[in-house]
């Protein structure tokens, strides 16, 4: 008898169906699996005949086929357990035939019969939900995400039996239900707060800039400065997400298998912190079966490189695609693979290999030629894609010892939302455009025009200190940003000159 089971798979950010097929025909006592499985995919018909067993289910006494459709295209994972068991029963005459056709499953298969949790359900439930399904049967960690689907009724099953008993007509399950509106909002307090910083004012102003325009940053100076607590309190400022932000890095997450169980959404910015050690598959992604890097983990947040020059020089070159396109593409073989990765770059470094290159209290011991090849590990191109670099000084006695607090994370936090929604108001007809980092020369000729003041000074200082044409638009891009947290509908020479402080340790002022 033959049965067909639906389920889905995931390939890049998107999902596309899988029908499986499952014939109980004569033969030796045997389960053949066909459809370009891997080893995870073969090794589970040992796993659903021993589930089975344990069920209270007597498995085929011949030979079962089993096809995973579309044929060409290669399965992996322990994702169809659930599924391929449910066929077997239903080619048994277990399960009706017409209960599979309004229903998807997905699901892995303990020995005992539970069913695990899998990665990729909240994009497969996308799909299920557009192929027309009445249902979708998913494992009871993944019912958060899975629910987030409108119109898509969910059925969390905690074993095997649970499921075939549904289907069959013996059991009722009740669809699962998330409050979105809840668990959008539920974001919590941040832990940590800029209040707790003491001095670094400039450098808090900086980030207050860059995090209300979106623009990548660059921290330089000695050990012991603040630069790593003033990057881990970045969240706490950043705007909230909207809707659909909150989706996009739902479904990288959930691909990634980094959502947390009994978590239906990423309802706060990303901030992923790698360590230097990182290879370039594990920044970007990649593998045998590509997976999202930690640039696609940060969409739509923040991306923190500790300690910039201590990564290897082929990682960070490869930064410089995405940090311009927003996708990831990997490409193999067989297909070619793409990510999304808008993120925000947050980088901090020493001035030398001590640290204490220009530091008035510790003398550098590094030669010339030694803090030269250290700066040289960034290259130009690189940092000519970063829009703001500030040096963070040694703290003075003064600002230690200070009892009152400084400004909240709160208070920042509220200007820059202003700030953001100054700019989806400008940029309301632009998909891609959602902040000022993001603007295109077509934007930058028609959003930041200088007056004569400003242009004057801005000519000066290209001219003098040898800007890039790169550094050029990046000048009027934080402008623009300084402007907006100004209230101001024109920059002025004022935002101009502020913006190019922060480019003070461009490349050729390094050298």
């Amino acid at each position: 008898m033959l049965a067909k089971v639906y389920s889905g798979a995931v390939f890049g950010v998107d999902s596309y169906p899988v029908e499986i097929e499952v014939n109980a025909g004569y033969g030796d006592p045997t389960v053949v699996i066909v459809g370009l499985p891997d080893a995870a995919v073969k090794e589970s018909k040992d796993r659903v005949h021993t589930a089975l067993i344990n069920s209270g289910f007597r498995p085929h006494a011949g030979r079962t086929t089993v096809n995973l459709a579309p044929a060409d295209i290669r399965k992996e994972g322990p994702n169809f357990d659930l599924p391929i068991a449910i066929g077997m029963l239903s080619a048994q005459g277990l399960v009706p035939e017409t209960a599979l056709q309004e229903y998807a499953l997905i699901g892995e298969l303990a020995l005992s019969g539970a069913v695990r949790r899998v990665k990729g359900v909240l994009p497969i439930a996308m799909r299920v939900k557009a192929e027309g399904r009445r249902g979708f049967l998913v494992p009871m960690e993944n019912a958060d995400e899975a629910a987030v689907v409108d119109g898509l009724d969910i059925y969390p099953v905690a074993n095997l039996r649970q499921a075939a008993d549904f289907l069959a007509g013996k059991a009722s399950l009740t669809p699962y239900r998330v409050d979105m509106t809840a668990a959008y909002a539920a974001s919590g307090d941040h832990e940590e707060d800029y209040a707790d910083v003491k001095g670094q004012e400039q450098a808090k102003r900086a980030m207050e800039v860059a995090v209300a325009g979106g623009h990548n940053l660059l921290m330089i100076g000695p050990p012991g400065t603040g630069k790593t607590m003033l990057a881990r309190r970045l969240p706490s400022v950043l705007p909230p997400m909207s809707l659909e932000e909150a989706l996009e890095a739902t479904k990288i997450h959930s691909i990634a298998g980094t959502l947390p169980a009994r978590q239906s959404l990423i309802n706060r910015r990303p901030f992923r912190a790698p360590h230097h050690t990182i290879s370039d598959a594990g920044l970007l992604g990649g593998g045998t079966h590509p997976m999202p890097g930690e640039v696609s983990l940060a969409h739509r947040g923040v991306l923190f490189l500790d300690e910039l020059p201590e990564f290897h020089r082929n990682v960070l070159e490869v930064l410089r695609q995405p940090l311009e396109d927003g996708v990831v593409t990997i490409t193999r073989a067989a297909a070619a693979v793409t990510f999304p990765c808008h993120f925000m770059l947050v980088a901090a470094m020493n001035p030398c290999p001590c640290g204490y290159y220009g530091d008035t209290r510790r003398q550098c011991r590094c030669t010339p030629l030694q803090i030269q090849n250290y700066r040289n590990k960034i290259s130009g191109p690189l940092l000519d894609r970063i829009d703001i670099h500030i040096e963070v000084p040694s703290i003075r006695y003064q600002d230690l010892a200070a009892v009152a607090p400084g400004e909240s994370s709160a208070a920042i936090r509220q200007r820059v939302v202003q700030a953001r929604a100054v700019q989806r108001e400008r940029f309301h007809s632009s998909r891609r455009v959602l902040c000022n980092a993001a603007m295109r020369s077509r934007e930058i000729q028609k959003y930041c025009r200088l007056g004569g003041e400003a242009q004057e000074l801005l000519k000066m200082a290209i001219t003098e200190l040898h800007f890039s044409a790169r550094a050029y638009d990046r000048i009027l891009k934080v402008a623009r940003t300084i402007a907006d947290l100004d209230h101001s509908p024109d920059i002025r020479p004022h935002h101009v000159q502020e913006a190019i402080q922060y480019r003070t340790l461009d490349r050729n002022l390094w050298i």
